[in-house]
Order: structure tokens, then sequence, then C-alpha cells
């Protein structure tokens, strides 16, 4: 690193454009590697893009905060791309292709293609689209009993908390800030700002009652996937992106087309049974936006 640094303060004699220097984090300089080959070539127009400026730090030019800007809006693809063949009723509706970045969300990318391609010996195949909102469609993911134990014990990671998972998009989402759910976007859901909080219950232990917390609703567990029909910041809050569709848009349009069940989360009924935490809110909540016609995954995989 202080290689690249040094090699980055030298100054451009070609250049006689003058930038006030900014601060840039290690992090972010990290994420335009790729890059860094043509920003340092010789025919590179930019000035003097760094100096050193301690151990937790580099001064950077506009210009570089400008490649890094570009990097998070279309991050590099792996060569492997994932596809979904989706059918409505019975019909086929077509092919999805999603191209992965798996250099920028490693974990992210890895959980999707694992179930894409049914590695871990459990796969979207025969998997519903469970929601259709105007910004966005939804995929139910992997939830059945038992399911979660075992892809955790097939991957080596907590899926009840996907802990890695919403590490990774904690440092994503303060690497590349705003919103990063575009159309055309795939995320894996790995948070739920909406859950209600536990409630406390009496419950008796070896002869005595003791308050515990009773969790209300199931947490995601980094299985479930949406696709943007177009930008949805709403699902910053939820969502990994870990890729783009590359081909199959019209695809997502066609599940979009499909008539749902209304919300009703105006009626007062709903929203006091919501704020107290009944269980019958919460299933009621999982009925809105729900298809009337079955939107299935019936294939899916990894292609070169």
């Amino acid at each position: 690193m202080n290689q690249l640094i040094q090699t980055l303060s030298k100054p451009n004699p070609n250049s006689s454009i003058l930038v006030p220097p900014r601060k840039l984090s290690r992090r972010a300089l990290a994420i335009v590697g790729p890059t860094l080959p043509l920003l340092l070539s010789p025919l590179s127009p930019f000035p003097s893009l760094a100096q050193s400026n301690g151990d937790d730090a580099i001064t950077a030019s506009p210009q570089l905060n400008q490649v890094v800007t570009d990097f998070c809006k279309d991050p590099p693809i792996s060569p492997k791309q994932a596809f979904l063949d989706v059918s409505i009723d019975g019909e086929p509706a077509g092919r999805i292709v999603i191209g992965l970045y798996g250099d920028t969300v490693p974990l992210g990318s890895s959980r999707f293609a694992g179930l894409v391609s049914g590695a871990t010996g459990i796969s979207y195949r025969r998997k519903e689209f469970i929601k259709i909102m105007p910004n966005y469609v939804q995929n139910a993911g992997v939830r059945s009993y038992g399911v979660d134990v075992e892809l955790a014990q097939r991957t080596g990671s907590d899926l009840s908390a996907s802990t890695s998972l919403v590490t990774e998009w904690d440092e994503t989402s303060k690497r590349c800030p705003g919103t990063k759910n575009v159309s055309g976007s795939v995320g894996i859901v790995v948070l739920d700002p909406n859950k209600p909080p536990p409630k406390p219950k009496l419950v008796a232990r070896q002869g005595r009652l003791e308050i515990d917390q009773e969790e209300v609703g199931l947490a995601p567990n980094g299985t479930e996937f949406t696709i943007a029909l177009k930008d949805a910041p709403e699902l910053d809050a939820s969502t990994l992106v870990v890729g783009k569709v590359l081909d199959g848009m019209d695809v997502v349009k066609k599940i979009a087309l499909v008539k749902t069940v209304k919300e009703n989360t105006s009626s007062p009924y709903f929203r006091v049974a919501k704020l107290i935490g009944d269980k019958r809110a919460v299933v009621a909540e999982r009925g809105f936006n729900r298809p009337y016609s079955k939107v299935l995954v019936t294939n899916s995989g990894l292609i070169d």
C-alpha cells in the first residue's frame, strides 16, 4: 500500500490542472483497485491523485472521488452469471440472466450463486415470488422446517441472524452511500427494519416463573431475494445488492403485471394490532401484495 501511495503521489508533468485535496478513506481507495492500472498509465489525464496523509487516510483529488462514485454505480461483474427460468400459472414466462458482483460483495454473491446452482443441496427451484410491489418483486427464498439449520451447517454460517451478510451490507452501505437498489438490481434480504420488537411473556422453568422474550415474526435468513423494477430506495435498509439483471427485464415486468392482494394497512384495526405486535397482524401483512397467480422459479443455475 505504501508503494501504491508513493506512486499515486507522483505529479503528472503533463497536467496543469490544480485541484484542492480531499480526504478519502483507504477502504474507498481499495474499491477502485481494478481501475488503477488505467489511472496510473502514461495516458492518464488525471493530475496527482493522492498523497500520503498518515496511516488512516490519504488525500485524493475530486477526479479519484468521481472514479469511486462511478465504481459504486457499476461494479465489475463476475465471469459466471446466474439464471432463473420463471413460469406464471404453469406457463413459461422466460429467463432472467443475472450478473453477480463477486469482487465487491463476495459473501452475498456466493450465497446467491450457491442457492441458484443448488451447490449446497438447496436451491431456488420451485420457489415462489410472494410479493409484487410498484418498485420491485420479491421471491420467498428457502424457508421450511429444518432448512435454515441444514443450510447453516452446509455453508458454515449463522442463517438465523445472517451475521456475516449483515456485516457486508453495513460495509457496502458505508462504502457506497445512496440508493443501491436501482432498476435491474438484484438483492438478498438480510434485515427486516419493520420487524416488531420481542414481546415479554411468562414461562415456567424448573418450577419457577421467569420473564422471557418472544420473537414476533420470522427474521430474514439471507435467502429471499428482490429484483428492482425501478429505483427502490425503500429496499436499501433491508437488502444486500449482489448483482444486476443483464437480460430478461421483460420477464420481471411480466411478473409485475400479475394481480395481487390489496394492502389494508390503513385499517384502524390493523394499525392497532400491528402496534401491539399481534401475530394476526403479522400474518395478514404477509398476504398483502401477494400475487393471485402462482409465479415460480422452475429452474435456476450458473452459466459461463
